[in-house]
């Protein structure tokens, strides 16, 4: 029996995601391997039914988002690193409401971050949380497409889907 997730998921910019990139190649490889860095939008528990979010995401006429972010934090009792969201995160979450309209299950609000490395499979010690403080993270990101992504037990992840999100 396959052990399938899915999920939504907003992609960073290839160009703007260099600098996390190469922290998470260095320090969390695993992750780094299975998918590339993102902001999760919608989990897989909240994606049932899937075919009423998806009509949804064709249906809807989503504006692209932006996210301010601040610097690396620590988390998971010290072993993973995010960079959290910080200040109107109301763009992410209208668009979370978009898209899950209509479904019951309700996650209520998860603030958006990227995960540098995931307590997983990675441990964060003192010196590597110094040198991840002491890089240059972009503080704002634009967002102009969702895709839904599968994972098949813990291979890579795959796009199935993307969904652009409009200008205006």
């Amino acid at each position: 029996m396959s052990n399938k997730r899915i999920q939504l998921t907003l992609f960073i910019d290839e160009e703007k995601s260099k600098a996390i990139e190469k922290i998470r190649k260095e320090f969390n490889s695993e992750q780094f391997e299975l998918i590339k860095s993102h902001v999760t939008l919608c989990r897989e528990i909240e994606l049932e039914p899937i075919e009423k979010l998806i009509q949804n995401l064709e249906t809807s006429n989503n504006k692209f988002i932006t996210i301010n972010f601040g610097p690396p934090v620590r988390f998971s009792n010290g072993k993973g690193v995010l960079i959290p969201a910080i200040g109107d995160t109301d763009q992410f979450q209208k668009l979370r409401e978009l898209i899950l309209r209509r479904v019951s299950i309700d996650q209520g609000n998860p603030k958006p971050h990227i995960t540098l490395m995931h307590p997983r499979n990675s441990t964060c010690t003192d010196r590597i949380y110094e040198q991840i403080q002491n890089t240059m993270f972009p503080n704002k990101l634009a967002f102009r497409k969702i895709s839904l992504i599968e994972q098949d037990e813990k291979n890579k992840w795959k796009i199935l889907k993307e969904y652009e999100l409009n200008a205006f």
